[in-house]
């Protein structure tokens, strides 16, 4: 008897693995649905599904083809993706491996346009209040381009013909390619660095929105924001927007444009000095002309032209004030001294001793407490009698008190 052959879970996986993969449809195919679940690993891949009316499929983007998707990937955004489909062994689940993807309706760039568009002026990089103000006068310009294409030579020519006396700094850096968009972001650092130019120019010629594409990236368009410097772009045609446009202070349709709004004609900087100084005139002969008639009018004034006159009415308002203070001061004293004479007059009348001299004397107990009643003291008591010049020492020998009537006929 023939035993059957048994497999292990293992060589199932990969049997279903190589019929995929060697599957004509399988192994390159288009797919249209809708992102959902997506997950963007810290590695770099993306995990997500993608779904229609009628199902779904797990689908993975690893890093190399990830790095290269101009935007990022969201969440109910239709696609079609191209790649394969195969087997994960170790969990036996199929999944499509997404080499490329193209959002439904719009090119990915246009795509990833908007979506750093969006971003960006959320976070305020396009508003108005962090616009730098352009220089009223521009003697050094810093220009960052191909140092082989046409704008340089317009830029150069254009701000030269204008103005002679300006000098144009040439930062060259690639304006198109993979590595264009670090190299414009480095020449923007180097240029703040430098930091002699009054402005910057960042500008190329025109093209295709591929070609443009580094004035898109968030690097550059970052680089601008940073830059201390004023930065006027001048990318492309007039009808050709880029994100370093929104970025930037001021926006130029053209790299010649940018040359004039940065220079100014020399013929009319030499009108406008000439109108500075002619104004400046002016105003220093009213400034003088004011000066001669407030000073003829001071030279006219008495105190100037008859000063001792000043000085003596003054001596003289000094001394009739020194006489009313003092007349002042001796009628005050004066009647300070009768109120102090009629004072003293009425102490002196108040006083005991005054009293006493009239044959009055005060009784004080031993422990010094005037006696005011016969009541105070006890027969044999020693009390003190005080009389206008001294004491008598006294013994009570005998103590009566009086009726009422007795004291009315006694007073």
């Amino acid at each position: 008897m023939i035993e059957p052959k048994v497999f292990s879970v293992g060589q199932i996986n990969r049997y279903i693995k190589n019929l995929m993969e060697n599957d004509f449809i399988l192994s390159s195919l288009l797919v249209k649905g809708e992102i959902s679940n997506f997950k963007a690993h810290s590695g770099g891949h993306f995990y997500f599904s993608l779904k229609d009316a009628s199902g779904a499929i797990a689908c993975v983007m690893f890093r190399q083809e990830a790095f290269c998707l101009p935007f990022m990937p969201e969440n109910g955004m239709s696609v079609i993706l191209y790649g394969h489909v195969s087997l994960y062994e170790k969990t036996g689940q199929y999944q499509l491996y997404t080499e490329m993807m193209e959002p439904v309706g719009i090119g990915s760039l246009q795509f990833a346009y908007e979506q750093l568009k969006s971003k960006l002026e959320e976070e305020g990089l396009f508003d108005q209040d962090f616009k730098r103000e352009m220089p009223s006068l521009i003697e050094t310009i810093a220009v960052i381009t191909s140092p082989t294409g046409a704008a340089v030579r317009d830029i150069i020519q254009i701000a030269k013909r204008r103005d002679p006396r300006v000098r144009i700094a040439v930062f060259p850096t690639l304006v198109q390619g993979e590595r264009a968009s670090e190299d414009i972001a480095r020449a923007l650092r180097l240029a703040n660095e430098w930091g002699k130019a009054d402005v910057i120019i960042l500008g190329r010629g025109g093209g295709s929105m591929e070609d443009l594409w580094a004035f898109n990236e968030e690097k550059v368009a970052r680089a601008i924001f940073a830059s201390e410097i004023p930065v006027i772009s001048a990318i492309g045609h007039e009808t050709d927007f880029t994100i370093a446009d929104f970025v930037s202070d001021l926006r130029a349709p053209t790299p010649s444009a940018a040359a004039e709004l940065a220079t100014q004609p020399l013929m009319q900087r030499v009108e406008g000095l000439a109108q500075l100084e002619n104004r400046l005139e002016k105003n220093v002969m009213s400034i003088l002309a004011d000066s001669r008639r407030r000073l003829f009018y001071i030279k006219e004034r008495p105190v100037l032209k008859r000063p001792l006159e000043r000085i003596q009415n003054t001596q003289l308002l000094l001394g009739k004030t020194e006489l009313h203070m003092a007349k002042a001061i001796n009628l005050k004293l004066l009647r300070f001294g009768e109120r102090i004479g009629i004072a003293e007059a009425r102490l002196y009348a108040s006083s005991p001793l005054t009293v006493m001299k009239r044959g009055y004397l005060l009784a004080l107990k031993e422990n010094g407490k005037a006696i005011v009643s016969v009541k105070q003291v006890e027969t044999g008591e020693l009390i003190r009698l005080r009389l206008q010049d001294g004491y008598i020492k006294a013994k009570v020998l005998e103590k009566a008190v009086m009726a009422r009537d007795e004291e009315k006929t006694d007073v």
